[in-house]
């Protein structure tokens, strides 16, 4: 296959070596290769015999009309001339876009690609036993239990409880404090029938379990105490039960439970936090006869660390020690999508049954950090200025003060009562230079840094302070 690879001057030793041992022509169009136009890429075309030609993925004009001409298939090669490397020997081997950027669309692809595997392995996967529809245990994936906290108490619990299930929640655990009684657990049980999802009760609690058993497919937690109790109870009900060691020992409290008749049980020796025994926690992670609790959730909530990272981490743990369900919470601000980031965690481990190590699945918990750092090539210049300090006087623009906030998913910019929202930075900046709200261009830059600020904020959901640092 003979490919055209049309270049800038700036990026054009790179894109020679990439192309070496390719049948390809690299040829220099100008300084910048994303400048390049369609008559002067037509004009390229018809001095050679070409299979296919790749542009650099920073083009923004369209070679639809060139194509259709020559025949001759144009697509987006990746933004930076230096991933030309690891694109080039796909050309002609797999699809790719005219219009997306090759390491983006290819991406794309791949996350598709892992996700339907994650998919297929679910659907074929054979459980230990069932929970209203989930796979539990056995080769299935690791099940994420999302817990919200003192559920009586908690308003709008029905729509929070499905945003949970929607973030990625496999069961939704619903905590009772020491203040519930068995009138505010069967409240909330009855507000959820529309519910479908798989629901826990939290509480150890006989009169409080017994309440929930009406709705509840999972008991959380059953020790020596209060098998006696309410064993028999669950087991009538067909609940299942996570068993916790009490006075007892974990086996033998699982063998309490399954004397009571409760045949689905998750065994949960208890992790501990980090610095309260976490590693030496891990020894009792074992067989039991029965699939593991794994409860990650309170050493993510006891860590000043990012979750992200965090969760990846304990997820590849509870696949290594065998567990089949993994408590996550988001009790705290710092700890605000852990949901995601679990359920995408578990998916990862699906995907690395088959290789030595989670990485290049497809799919990623990569938020901040780059797996491949831009390249760009150098500034040119020929003189530079010192860049002198902003003076602290304020000139306020005649035409009125911003203020900026986000609500939702949308950035608001108020001024002289009217609010103009959007999702993207640039387009609520740009309907307020259109509509005359700004005159001084020194206001202009000040809002371009403090929406595109508001859009971070949305994007990794962080808080948002106008003039503040992010």
């Amino acid at each position: 296959m003979r490919i055209l690879l049309p270049t800038g001057a700036a990026t054009a030793e790179t894109v020679r070596r990439a192309a070496t041992g390719f049948d390809a022509d690299v040829v220099v169009t100008g300084k910048i290769a994303s400048f390049l136009t369609p008559r002067a890429l037509r004009e390229l075309i018809a001095k050679g015999a070409y299979d296919a030609v790749v542009v650099s993925g920073m083009s923004t004009v369209s070679f639809e009309q060139v194509e259709r001409e020559t025949g001759v298939p144009v697509y987006r090669g990746p933004r930076h001339a230096a991933d030309l490397a690891w694109i080039l020997p796909l050309v002609g081997k797999i699809p790719l876009s005219r219009t997306v950027p090759a390491e983006d669309f290819l991406a794309a692809g791949k996350a598709k690609d892992a996700m339907a595997r994650v998919t297929s392995a679910e659907k074929n996967a054979e459980p230990e036993f069932v929970i209203r529809g989930t796979k539990i245990g056995g080769n299935s994936r690791i099940k994420v239990l999302a817990e919200i906290m003192d559920a009586h108490r908690v308003e709008g619990i029905a729509g929070l409880v499905e945003a949970y299930f929607s973030h990625g929640a496999d069961i939704v655990d619903l905590g009772f404090g020491f203040d519930a009684t068995p009138a505010d657990v069967k409240r909330v049980f009855s507000g959820l029938e529309e519910i479908d999802g798989p629901l826990a009760v939290d509480t150890q609690d006989p009169d409080l379990i017994r309440a929930a058993l009406f709705r509840a497919d999972l008991v959380l937690s059953l020790q020596d105490i209060n098998i006696p109790t309410v064993g028999k109870d669950v087991a009538r009900a067909g609940a299942a039960a996570v068993v916790v060691p009490g006075t007892k020992t974990l086996r033998e409290n699982i063998a309490k439970a399954r004397g009571t008749g409760i045949s689905c049980i998750v065994a949960d020796p208890l992790l501990q936090p980090i610095g309260s025994g976490l590693v030496a926690s891990l020894r009792q992670f074992r067989d039991y006869g029965c699939p593991l609790f794994f409860g990650a959730g309170n050493v993510v909530e006891l860590l000043d660390a990012d979750s992200v990272g965090a969760n990846a981490l304990l997820a590849g743990m509870a696949k290594e020690v065998g567990a089949s369900v993994i408590f996550s919470s988001e009790h705290s601000d710092k700890t605000q999508g852990s949901i995601r980031e679990m359920r995408k965690a578990t998916e990862m481990m699906v995907l690395t049954r088959d290789r030595p190590y989670p990485k290049d699945l497809g799919i990623d918990l990569l938020v901040l950090k780059e797996k491949r750092r831009r390249r760009e090539p150098p500034l040119e210049y020929e003189t530079a200025t010192v860049a002198k300090l902003m003076p602290d006087e304020i000139t306020y623009d005649p035409k009125g003060n911003f203020r900026i906030g986000i609500e939702g998913n949308q950035i608001v910019a108020v001024i002289n009562g009217k609010a103009v929202k959007g999702s993207r930075w640039q387009d609520v900046l740009f309907t307020l230079l259109s509509e005359g709200h700004v005159s001084l261009l020194d206001h202009a830059g000040y809002l371009g840094r403090e929406l595109y600020k508001a859009e971070l904020a949305i994007r990794y959901g962080r808080s948002f302070e106008q003039d503040g640092e992010f």
